[in-house]
């Protein structure tokens, strides 16, 4: 008797286990060992983000995603030469590259899918009379000057008309470039070429040339690095927003075509991508790839002109090192990261993708072999940018973005509040000008990126992290790292992460939840009843004794 109850619960808590989706071929319910390793290279502008992803990925699902940020032209040629199962660049792959090497011509079937949105941020060390500066602004002309090697003072009158409300030192400016090929300075350099090619004749390079009073330093994490040391001050790069909100430097607000100085937030980074449009024709080899010509010249007030996203780069066909177990793998962190690995992108620095690149996706994840044949579901997809009954057009965070305060507009004032990881500290009026605050615009500025600069803290703590620690790593004069950690700067495949993943709130319980507790609560009734029913019996025969 007690053997037949104990299986019949058993039985029950194993039904409601197959209820519940623990035995199911879905990658949120799959087991850890059914989830093939995968690795992948390339780009360092959206590694903060990938890293949160794999680190989810990891802990709730069991993946192993291992990913090094080698660089976009690093990344390229590892996929073409079969040695990775993905890449990750921010522009496509190079018929013509201007190092007048080799077309790259990948050896099998490809496609780009969209992964993340951002800003190409100008992140800087500056002090007046021993304060930070905080709430720098520049024109595009005088930011291609800088970087062309036009402008070497900060206290330049181009620069200082940019600021009426700071009195600007004399002090040299070093611009820090990047040493390797990059999509960070190939976005940047193709933004130069197209506003100010008057001033920048060089054209879109992944190469940057060094400006002669410059720095080249290694990778996103090596720039960010060398600014946020004691002997950076008076530097300035160009680097995704992430770095400078995760090691508590600002960034300058960039003058936009409506007139008004704009920091890269999400929202901003929303408003602008509105503008982009994309390849949309499914033959052709740069299919979903970004034309970000409207961006520049978005006339809303909210944007900010430098914004773009990254490409995670999937095979379409099974080759080398990469099999249909693996496309499952990838498959599965792809939709992932297309729905509910968007909702970490602003606490992370980033803008998530809208639903219009969500869907395109969803279509290059069906051509992943092994993949999920069906996409990503569009009902169940849990990401900020639409909810049910959206159109592909629309963004909710385009929708509520606010108007820039009066004193970001190019004029006599000049904002005082602190922008990335500097928000909630302000710079004093040194020029001329009443100053005034960001937030006087409902935190377009300021404000949002404090909330970034917390939640990415907690969202991005973990030893695996690409650019956790800037605050610990020390470099020497040359930008080399001398103690801490620099993270997946090498040429190496990084392990695979193991830290706490990004939590979300619950809505509250729902049915597998239900059915996950009573399947627990049959479990314990299966081990502790039989032995209460066994004393009991016990009992009941001696009383009769």
């Amino acid at each position: 008797m007690i053997r037949r109850i104990r299986s019949l619960l058993a039985a029950s808590a194993v039904a409601v286990l197959v209820v519940t989706g623990f035995v199911s071929s879905s990658p949120p319910a799959a087991h850890a060992d059914s989830w093939a390793p995968i690795s992948g290279t390339g780009s360092t502008w959206s590694q903060n983000a990938l890293d949160q992803w794999r680190r989810n990925v990891g802990e709730n699902y069991g993946m192993t995603v291992n990913y090094s940020g080698v660089g976009s032209s690093a990344g390229r040629r590892d996929f073409i030469n079969g040695t990775v199962d993905f890449a990750i660049s921010e522009i496509p792959f190079q018929s013509n590259p201007e190092d007048g090497s080799q077309p790259e011509v990948p050896r099998s079937g490809y496609a780009y899918m969209p992964i993340v949105a951002g800003g190409t941020a100008f992140m800087y060390n500056l002090k007046i009379g021993g304060k930070r500066v905080t709430n720098l602004r520049l024109s595009g002309a005088v930011v291609t000057k800088i970087f062309s090697g036009a402008i070497t003072k900060w206290n330049d009158p181009a620069i200082q008309a940019d600021n009426p409300g700071l009195a600007m030192p004399d002090r040299s400016i070093v611009p820090v470039v990047r040493s390797d090929g990059s999509g960070s300075s190939a976005q940047f350099t193709l933004w130069m070429s197209k506003q100010h090619g008057d001033i920048w004749t060089r054209g879109m390079t992944s190469q940057f040339p060094t400006p002669g009073n410059g720095k080249a330093q290694n990778g996103s994490l090596g720039v960010a690095g060398y600014v946020s040391q004691d002997y950076g001050e008076g530097a300035i790069t160009y680097v995704e927003y992430s770095y400078a909100v995760k090691s508590g430097f600002p960034v300058a607000k960039v003058l936009n075509s409506a007139g008004y100085y704009i920091e890269p937030t999400a929202p901003s980074v929303a408003v602008a991508l509105l503008q982009a449009q994309i390849n949309n024709d499914p033959n052709s080899a740069d299919y979903l790839t970004q034309i970000l010509d409207g961006v520049y010249n978005n006339g809303d007030p909210r944007t900010y002109p430098l914004s773009s996203y990254s490409y995670l780069i999937v095979p379409t066909q099974t080759a080398g090192i990469f099999t249909a177990e693996k496309g499952r793998t990838l498959g599965g962190f792809a939709e992932y990261v297309l729905c509910e690995g968007q909702q970490s992108a602003t606490a992370l620095g980033y803008s998530p993708l809208p639903m219009n690149l969500v869907l395109a996706g969803s279509e290059q994840l069906k051509r992943i072999p092994g993949a999920n044949a069906n996409g990503v579901d569009i009902n169940r997809c849990n990401n900020p940018t639409f909810k049910p009954g959206d159109s592909p057009s629309n963004n909710q965070l385009a929708v509520s973005a606010p108007a820039p305060a009066e004193c970001d507009k190019q004029g006599p004032n000049q904002c005082t509040s602190g922008t990335a990881g500097s928000a909630g500290t302000d710079t004093p009026v040194t020029g001329t000008g009443s100053g005034g605050s960001s937030a006087e615009a409902g935190g377009a500025g300021g404000a949002a990126a404090g909330a970034a600069t917390a939640d990415a803290g907690t969202a991005a703590a973990g030893p695996a992290d690409a650019a956790a620690g800037l605050g610990d790593a020390v470099y020497d004069a040359n930008g080399n790292l001398v103690s801490g950690s620099a993270a997946s700067g090498g040429g190496g495949v990084a392990a695979a992460a193991v830290s706490s993943p990004f939590t979300l709130a619950e809505d509250g319980w729902k049915a597998p939840q239900w059915l996950m507790l009573a399947a627990a609560l049959l479990l314990i009734a299966a081990i502790v009843l039989p032995p209460v029913g066994f004393r009991r019996m016990r009992s009941n025969t001696a009383g009769k004794r």
